[in-house]
């Protein structure tokens, strides 16, 4: 089912864990599955001003494939300018993990998504130009968080009036 990379980076994360000095936070989640993340960054500037992901780790409540592309993620993005790391997508997670089984392709969106939006949270606390496919995901998460949430209200609804 998963391929020796993910079981790899399940058993032996890279980066997992809260970083104490970081520049942002994207943080996601799969209402349907449970899956949360939170991604930290932390951002310098290289000798030539470019932003750089000088450090970023990440804290994941999942499964196997939640935990393996939120530790490839962090692979990926490391060291990479932001503009390099905003290019990095579920598919570049999925295949360097040698692949996913179908059903688990959400955990790789689910990664990508987290660091897309801690790079949108620090270009925008930082008042930097935001480019636009990066304000498009990030209005695209923000659409599905949106609409998870108001599922999910009503469900909750439905159940508060069951208990009454």
């Amino acid at each position: 089912m998963y391929t020796d990379k993910v079981i790899e980076h399940f058993r032996e994360p890279h980066n997992r864990g809260k970083l104490e000095e970081y520049s942002a936070i994207g943080k996601v989640g799969n209402i349907v599955c449970g899956d949360v993340m939170w991604l930290y960054i932390k951002v310098d500037q290289d000798k030539a001003g470019r932003d750089i992901l000088t450090d970023i780790s990440w804290e994941t409540f999942g499964c196997t494939a939640a935990i393996a592309t939120s530790s490839m993620v962090s692979d990926l993005a490391k060291g990479k300018t932001v503009e390099e790391a905003i290019a990095v997508t579920n598919q570049n997670v999925a295949s360097e993990l040698g692949g996913l089984p179908p059903i688990k392709m959400h955990c790789s969106a689910l990664a990508a998504d987290a660091l897309n939006e801690a790079i949108y949270a620090y270009l925008s606390q930082e008042g930097k130009e935001i480019p636009k496919a990066l304000q498009e995901r990030h209005a695209r998460i923000e659409k599905e968080v949106a609409a998870l949430e108001k599922r999910y209200a009503a469900f909750m609804d439905k159940g508060d009036e069951k208990a009454e």
